[in-house]
C-alpha cells in the first residue's frame, strides 16, 4: 500500500489477520520514535498486543533474533497473530527474522545461507520510516551472526503486507538520508551490471536508477516529491536484486559490518568509493552525488587493523560466493584473491 497518510489504514489491513483475542500483534518499533506521539498515537493496540523499541545503533546480530523470539515463548500464551516492523532496514530485518524463527527450530544462526528455512514464517507486515535498503521488498534478512554477516534468504522471508508512506521520512537526517539512499543506487548498479542479469531484475533497476539520478542530482524535485520517489526507488533497487543479486561493494561491506559494526548504508558508501575498477561509470556518479550534497565519508577505518583482522574481513567477503560470481563471472576466484580484497580495504 502506496501513499502519504497510509499508515493510518494500519489498523484496517491487520483486524482481519487477528487469530483471536488472546493471539497478539507484536509491534517492533525504532527506538528513536519513543515519546513521538506522531508515530506512536496511530499504532493500532488491541487486547494484548505489544509495543517493543529497539535500538538501531547496532545492526541485527543472531543472538538479539533468539531471545526476541524466546521472548515471545516465554511470556506469550498463544502464537502472535502477527509481528510488524517500523523503522529502517535494521527494524525492518528484526521483523522478518522473528517471524521465521517462530515457526522453525534451532537457532536463527542455523539459517544464514540460501533456502534453508523449511516452514513459513507467521504473518509478518512492514512500515519502512527510511527509504533505500530494500528490506521491505527483499528476500533476505541481514544477521551479524558468531561467524559470519549473512542474511536469512528464502521464499519465506519476504513480508505478507507492506505499507509505503513517505511522509513517516520526513525527519530523517541529511546524513543518514543519503547513505541509505545509496544503498538503493548501489542496488541498482550491481544489479544492471551483474551477470545475473534478467529481463525481471533489468526493468526494475532500471526505473530505481533514473529515480536515483533524479533524487541526488536534480535541484527541481520538492521535498514531498523527493521523499515520494526515493520510497518507490527504494522498492524497485530491492525488486531488482530479487531475481539476480548484488555485487562487489556488498560483498566487502559485509566485512567491514562484521568485524567494526560499520552499518549497512554508510559501509557501502566507503567501500564504492573505491571500486572504479568494476563500475567505472556507478563510481564516477556517486562521487558526483557525494559532491553535490557535501558528504564526507569516514576515512582511515581500516589504517590500524591487523592482517588478522584484516583476514577475518577477507573471510566473511569471500564466503559471499553468489554475490561474486554475479560481479564477476564465474570464473571470479582467479581474480579476486586474498592479497587483491586486501589491498582494497587498505584503502578504506
Amino acid at each position: 500500500m502506496f501513499g502519504r497518510g497510509s499508515f493510518n489504514q494500519l489498523g484496517d489491513i491487520l483486524e482481519p489477520k487477528r487469530l483471536n483475542t488472546k493471539a497478539p500483534f507484536i509491534f517492533y518499533v525504532d527506538e528513536v520514535f519513543k515519546g513521538n506521539a506522531w508515530l506512536t498515537s496511530r499504532i493500532p493496540l488491541s487486547y494484548n498486543d505489544k509495543v517493543i523499541y529497539v535500538s538501531s545503533d547496532q545492526e541485527p546480530k543472531t543472538s538479539q533474533i533468539d531471545a526476541l523470539v524466546e521472548e515471545i515463548i516465554l511470556t506469550q500464551k498463544e502464537m502472535p497473530s502477527g509481528i510488524i516492523g517500523i523503522g529502517g532496514g535494521c527494524l525492518l530485518d528484526i521483523a522478518k527474522a522473528v517471524s521465521i524463527m517462530l515457526t522453525n527450530e534451532g537457532k536463527s544462526e542455523d539459517y544464514q545461507g540460501w533456502d534453508l528455512v523449511k516452514k513459513p514464517a507467521i504473518y509478518h507486515l512492514g512500515v519502512p520510516t527510511i527509504s533505500g535498503t530494500g528490506a521491505e521488498v527483499s528476500r533476505t534478512t541481514i544477521l551479524t551472526g558468531p561467524e559470519r554477516k549473512l542474511g536469512i534468504n528464502s521464499d519465506y522471508t519476504p513480508f505478507d503486507q507492506v505499507i509505503l508512506d513517505p511522509e513517516l521520512t520526513a525527519n530523517v537526517p541529511k546524513d543518514q538520508w543519503f547513505y541509505t539512499g545509496m544503498d538503493c543506487y548501489v542496488h541498482c548498479i550491481e544489479s544492471l551490471n551483474g551477470t545475473y542479469l534478467n529481463a525481471f531484475s533489468k526493468s526494475y533497476g532500471e526505473k530505481a536508477f533514473e529515480l536515483c539520478k533524479e533524487i541526488f542530482l536534480s535541484d527541481t524535485l520538492s521535498k514531498e516529491e523527493s521523499q515520494d520517489k526515493l520510497m518507490m526507488a527504494s522498492w524497485h533497487g530491492g525488486m531488482s536484486i530479487a531475481y539476480s543479486q548484488v555485487g562487489v561493494a556488498h560483498a566487502m561491506s559485509y566485512g567491514l559490518g562484521y568485524l567494526l559494526g560499520t552499518k549497512h548504508g554508510i559501509g557501502n558508501c566507503i567501500v564504492f568509493d573505491h571500486l572504479e575498477e568494476y563500475y567505472p561509470d556507478g563510481v564516477a556518479l556517486f562521487k558526483q552525488m557525494k559532491e553535490k550534497h557535501d558528504i564526507q565519508l569516514p576515512q582511515g577505518i581500516c589504517a590500524n587493523l591487523s592482517d588478522d583482522e584484516f583476514d577475518i574481513m577477507i573471510d566473511v567477503a569471500l564466503s559471499l560466493e553468489p554475490l561474486w560470481e554475479n560481479a564477476i563471472g564465474k570464473n571470479w576466484k582467479k581474480t579476486i584473491t586474498r592479497e587483491k580484497l586486501k589491498s582494497l580495504y587498505q584503502k578504506m
